[in-house]
């Protein structure tokens, strides 16, 4: 639905479930009202401002990529079935990319790539090639009972830690 934003020698790309319904429609990341993506990168200081969604290429230029796990529809997590998830595509990518951190964007991305239904938020064992995998709360405002910046704000740690 939404164009992957992904280059090489990224510091992590940020993968979502899929793009929501008011993100497909205007064709930018995270653009759902509500949603605490754009906030939270700025409060974990990995970006100097706010960034609106319409500005989403820009997190190019912090080392930050986007995508999505499922490419082929849109909604709500409820709305998708096990096999919408593409996550031999995002190997494809993660694997010629190769950012240090692939960050998923709530657990039912991470549960779905991991073939796992009990993941933890944070750092994971498991790697793509040189690639950590983290898994931090949705910042969707549908999953506002299980919101927690603080996790967020470990990514944000690693994140910094590799830019000194």
């Amino acid at each position: 639905m939404l164009p992957d934003l992904l280059a090489p020698n990224l510091k992590v790309v940020i993968c979502g479930t899929a793009a929501g319904p008011q993100s497909a429609t205007l064709q930018q990341y995270y653009a759902g009202q509500g949603n605490k993506f754009w906030r939270t990168l700025f409060e974990i200081c990995l970006t100097p401002r706010p960034i609106q969604p319409s500005e989403y290429e820009q997190l190019l230029s912090y080392a930050i990529g986007l995508t999505d796990l499922v490419k082929n529809k849109s909604g709500m997590d409820y709305n998708l079935s096990s096999t919408d998830f593409g996550s031999d595509v995002l190997v494809e990518k993660i694997l010629k990319y190769k950012p240090k951190f692939l960050c998923f964007n709530g657990k039912r991305a991470g549960k779905e790539f991991l073939l796992n239904n009990y993941v933890d938020y944070g750092l994971q064992e498991e790697k793509i090639g040189v690639t950590r995998l983290f898994i931090a709360p949705s910042t969707s405002s549908a999953a506002n009972g299980w919101w927690d910046i603080n996790i967020w704000q470990e990514l944000a740690n690693y994140f910094n830690d590799i830019s000194t």
